[in-house]
């Protein structure tokens, strides 16, 4: 599928008034507040995580209408392995759901899935539904959608140095050759660019392990809104902040 056109990319941009150099290239989601929007509504922490599945795809759909080159959504990291056992097993039930429901919508929007996180660990109808999404994805050159799935920043740069020093071990590199773009390149993350804005939903003002190499020179939008309530508008609302930004990367725009 050919998914948005330049055109219709330019024009949506336009209906933001932000011009193309201030938009953010890749966007990074910490979706949180499921539960605690269940809870608010006198409903199951499932009943959430059902709801929250809907705004992944209005906002993957948004993004790439958008012309956002990567989206990585942080839906499971390895500490989520210590919440109560139905609510995982719900959760585990939801994303194999998921990876196969939602095939259309990667395929019309020329999506490409990547898989962020361990793969040891989750059950093996999850594996298989994500295998063939991959599969079914790989041709496609649009939008990355990273969905960070028992996935956990250190383990991620463990695991990273480990294949590093298993290269150095075999002789095929020097320890002089290691680098920040070697390490990059060793990430589960290689190949798509780092998050230029990181958005947390649910007020909370914390990483919760989640990129820690890659978010280095991200601008960070907080919204109070839970996960569920996050719709196109609020998406808009952080980019636009972001346009805003003075991002200098350790310099001076304007040095004397």
């Amino acid at each position: 599928m050919a998914g948005p056109s330049l055109e219709e990319i330019t024009a949506a941009r336009k209906e933001l008034g932000i011009d193309s150099e201030k938009m953010p290239k890749s966007i990074a989601i910490i979706m949180d507040g499921n539960g605690r929007w269940a809870q608010q509504r006198g409903l199951p922490r499932t009943a959430g995580h059902i709801e929250g599945a809907k705004t992944v795809r209005k906002i993957v759909k948004e993004a790439a209408r958008l012309g956002i080159e990567s989206l990585t959504l942080y839906s499971f990291s390895i500490e989520n392995w210590n919440r109560p056992k139905d609510e995982v097993q719900a959760l585990m039930g939801l994303y194999a759901e998921y990876l196969v429901l939602e095939r259309p919508t990667v395929q019309e929007n020329n999506i490409r899935l990547v898989h962020l996180g361990r793969r040891e660990g989750l059950p093996e109808t999850v594996l298989t539904e994500l295998d063939e999404a991959i599969k079914q994805s790989n041709k496609n050159t649009g939008m990355f959608l990273c969905l960070a799935l028992n996935y956990g920043s250190r383990s991620e740069m463990a695991d990273a140095l480990k294949l590093i020093a298993e290269k150095v071990t075999q002789g095929k590199i020097n320890p002089s050759d290691i680098d920040e773009q070697l390490i990059s390149n060793s990430l589960d993350t290689a190949n798509v660019p780092d998050p230029d804005l990181l958005v947390r939903t649910s007020g909370e003002m914390r990483l919760s392990n989640f990129l820690l190499w890659q978010l280095s020179y991200s601008e960070f939008y907080v919204t109070d809104a839970n996960w569920p309530d996050f719709d196109e508008k609020q998406l808009h609302k952080a980019i636009l902040a972001y346009s805003n930004r003075d991002r200098r990367f350790g310099g001076l725009n304007n040095p004397e």
